[in-house]
């Protein structure tokens, strides 16, 4: 189920708590993209998801392509203007599978990979909820994972692996936190589906405390916490280090 069922009311609500202006984007033209080609033949592509503050010229300005291939030169990258209007418009996971993920399936590519920062990692996380196997593998830079009573309620169970959220419900207001951590909870009985994801946060970053209720579903070794708070001066060395990682053999 994606984000279509979400009244657009409620997920502003939702998302205005994250730091930054919302960048703008009209829902009625295509996704803004731009696709920077790897200088090699490229074997895999990284697309790439803006947090709420930013859209596609942020991502060109802050120089994302070019981190990623600095550590990936075999990786076109993907940057994607995903921004507010197409969450609270209830289109943003259609529109991502649709105009950007099924075309570069189509190209050949030996891996997608999806990457997100804030906002974008929870729409990474919507993405692989609505379409679970499309994604060969997910980046997750400080994840926005909703504003609700829900974290309280997993930490007081004990963890998400033993919180019960209880029957499975259609999105809506009341229903959609604890929707987005019930697909993480089923984690714990499909490890194989986490073997690809990464994390990363900043030890500073007010989303810490729901981010580490989630992280412990990750296998050993694919959550990084590093020094710094919610912007830029993390996300540019966290982005390195999970590409460095995740191109690692993994055990």
């Amino acid at each position: 189920m994606s984000l279509r069922w979400l009244p657009a009311s409620f997920l502003m609500l939702s998302l205005v708590a994250i730091a930054g202006c919302a960048a703008p984007g009209d829902v009625t033209r295509p996704l803004p993209t731009e696709l920077v080609r790897a200088t090699r033949p490229a074997q895999r592509v990284v697309v790439m998801l803006p947090g709420r503050g930013d859209d596609l010229h942020g991502l060109q300005k802050q120089g994302v392509a070019q981190i990623i291939q600095r550590e990936w030169p075999d990786a076109d990258v993907m940057l994607v203007g995903l921004t507010m209007p197409f969450y609270t418009n209830g289109v943003a996971t259609r529109r991502l599978h649709d105009e950007v993920l099924l075309p570069l399936k189509r190209h050949g590519y030996r891996q997608v990979w999806l990457a997100g920062i804030s906002m974008g990692g929870m729409g990474t996380l919507m993405y692989d909820r609505d379409y679970p196997g499309e994604a060969d593998g997910m980046l997750l830079l400080s994840p926005y994972l909703g504003e609700s009573d829900i974290p309280k309620a997993v930490r007081n169970a004990g963890g998400l692996s033993a919180w019960n959220p209880g029957p499975a419900q259609t999105m809506g207001p009341a229903t959609y936190s604890r929707e987005l951590w019930r697909y993480m909870k089923q984690w714990s009985n499909q490890p194989a589906r986490t073997r690809g994801v990464w994390l990363a946060y900043g030890a500073s970053e007010r989303l810490r405390a729901p981010i580490e209720l989630m992280s412990p579903q990750l296998p050993a070794g694919h959550v990084r916490m590093l020094p710094g708070d919610h912007n830029w001066t993390l996300w540019k060395p966290a982005m390195a280090e999970l590409l460095r990682a995740a191109d690692q053999p993994q055990k």
